[in-house]
């Protein structure tokens, strides 16, 4: 993966060293020290320069990736993708229920990693895997996955500090009273499971939902449900809490009369471009076997 990113420099940022300047730029140590590994990767007005030099107004800052290797230990499988969106820098994808984000013991060749390495490779590029919003097996929707180190860095940063919109959609029996609302309830370990989540005022870490009632069909009710954290089954765990489990969910709420998987879609992504700072949003459709939930 070659990647060439050109900084102009303006009077606000006159005076830093490049080191500096990039890493308000959101690059992190790692990647400044990566980048000193690879061959003239940091030009300033077309000659080689060191990390340490002080910038001027006017300057072209240009800073060249150059990744030569694919992550190890995963193997390029020919897997149906959903790509939604692509650029020289982050690839957003509409996974499918059923497929792991990442290789495990058992899900060695049938994950989103998988796919991804089978299409660059077929392209002739290298590619290392780092996916932003990890999702659930069973969990189908939007996740977006840098395409190089710096990308990776930077969304990760966001992610942190809550910058990127998460907007999923689930299925729920019974009418949610009131329609909308905040769950605001820590999440922790339930005993010594691996997987399991309970809340625990005591020991849990802080978790808050947002949800929204968008219609009620069937006997059932699609929530819009919006994260302000990001823990472990978090809206799954919060909507049991609030008394309205997700269908299908083998963990929390074994109700597989309309559908064998927790009915949850990630739906909507919205952040700024780690790159060009362009706003960006993405949304994937409910896929059918929620449809058909509602449908009856």
């Amino acid at each position: 993966m070659e990647r060439i990113i050109t900084y102009v420099i303006d009077t606000t940022s006159a005076g830093l060293r490049i080191e500096q300047y990039l890493r308000r730029r959101g690059y992190s140590y790692q990647n400044l020290t990566q980048l000193k590994k690879m061959h003239e990767s940091i030009l300033l007005n077309g000659v080689w320069s060191y990390m340490r030099t002080s910038l001027k107004d006017g300057d072209i800052l240009t800073v060249h990736i150059q990744e030569t290797e694919s992550s190890p230990n995963i193997p390029p499988v020919k897997l149906p993708l959903d790509i939604v969106y692509e650029d020289a820098d982050i690839i957003v994808v509409n996974k499918p229920a059923g497929m792991p984000v990442h290789p495990s013991l058992n899900n060695y060749e049938n994950s989103l990693a998988n796919a991804l390495m089978y299409y660059y490779q077929e392209q002739g590029k290298p590619f290392i895997f780092r996916c932003t919003n990890r999702l659930d097996r069973d969990t189908s929707g939007l996740t977006v996955v840098a395409r190089h180190m710096v990308s990776s860095s930077i969304l990760s940063g966001m992610g942190v500090r809550h910058e990127i919109t998460r907007e999923y959609l689930a299925v729920v029996r019974g009418t949610l009273n009131p329609p909308k609302g905040t769950i605001d309830a820590p999440i922790g370990r339930t005993g010594s499971s691996l997987i399991e989540r309970k809340i625990d005022f005591e020991k849990g870490e802080h978790a808050v939902t947002h949800y929204r009632v968008v219609e009620e069909k069937n006997g059932h009710s699609l929530v819009s449900l919006i994260l302000e954290t990001g823990r472990t089954h978090q809206i799954r765990v919060h909507m049991k809490y609030i008394g309205h489990p997700l269908v299908g969910d083998y963990l929390y709420n074994p109700d597989m009369e309309y559908i064998t998987r927790q009915a949850l879609h990630s739906y909507r992504l919205s952040f700024t471009h780690p790159i060009t700072g362009e706003s960006m949003e993405f949304t994937a459709p409910l896929p059918a076997d929620m449809c058909h939930i509602l449908a009856g």
